[in-house]
């Protein structure tokens, strides 16, 4: 793990408190089910497969604190990376707020927080990797993102259109994102409000680098980004039984 090769420690934070409305399911988001496995157990593996993580703190419903462990086939305090199940908040900032003040309530010292969307369940661990060592490299805030395809338009209250920003300086922004400790509890600390934490240590002052991200990180939201990380995982689970190699 991380503290092995350089002294840093890295907790990973994994908010899975949230209903999903729009994904149509009668399970809260994180526990839904893709290839037998549900999307919060596919982003740990991620994270431990990664090689980068040291521990990880899922922010889960309250009601389903005590199931959590059990529903997701986890040891909480060892095995290869330990994990610890925390309850979260009504809100994403409250549940990652929760996060980091378990993380900090330990004996060891957080030099990094990623902070990773349960959704986001395919994610490759080599851009977990990365992500991790752009923070060693010395980067205080790091984001994976993707080129925007389609054309923007920014409106108005009436849906006029106000504005066409240039596609080629803009970015979907991915997780996990990556903070140095100190900032992204300070950030959160100082009342600020944005919608995701990259958001917030920039108008905390930060700078935010942005690497190249992956397609596979998408965020699995609707119904058809259901459909597509299910498709995905099962002509994975076939091509592995083709050629033998793990699924």
């Amino acid at each position: 793990m991380a503290d092995q090769h350089d002294g840093s420690r890295v907790v990973a934070l994994v908010p899975a408190a949230g209903r999903g409305v729009r994904l149509g399911e009668s399970m809260p988001k994180a526990f839904v089910p893709i290839g037998g496995s549900s999307m919060l157990t596919l982003a740990v593996d991620g994270l431990i497969a990664s090689g980068v993580v040291d521990h990880i703190v899922i922010m889960a419903p309250a009601e389903l604190i005590g199931e959590a462990p059990v529903l997701l086939g986890i040891v909480e305090t060892t095995g290869p990376v330990p994990v610890s199940v925390v309850s979260g908040g009504a809100e994403r900032t409250d549940s990652v707020r929760a996060g980091i003040a378990a993380a900090l309530n330990t004996p060891k010292t957080v030099s990094h927080f990623l902070v990773h969307d349960a959704a986001r369940a395919l994610t490759p661990p080599s851009l977990i990797e990365r992500v991790v060592a752009e923070l060693r490299a010395g980067q205080s805030a790091v984001v994976p993102g993707l080129p925007v395809a389609d054309t923007i338009k920014t409106v108005d209250a009436h849906g006029d259109v106000t504005g066409t920003p240039d596609r080629s300086v803009l970015r979907a922004i991915q997780t996990p994102q990556g903070f140095e400790a100190q900032l992204l509890r300070d950030a959160y600390a100082s009342g600020l409000h944005a919608t995701d934490d990259a958001g917030l240590v920039e108008r905390f002052g930060a700078h935010v680098r942005v690497i190249p991200g992956d397609p596979l990180a998408f965020k699995i939201t609707t119904p058809l980004d259901l459909h597509l990380a299910r498709t995905l995982l099962a002509e994975r689970a076939d091509a592995a039984l083709t050629t033998g190699l793990p699924r």
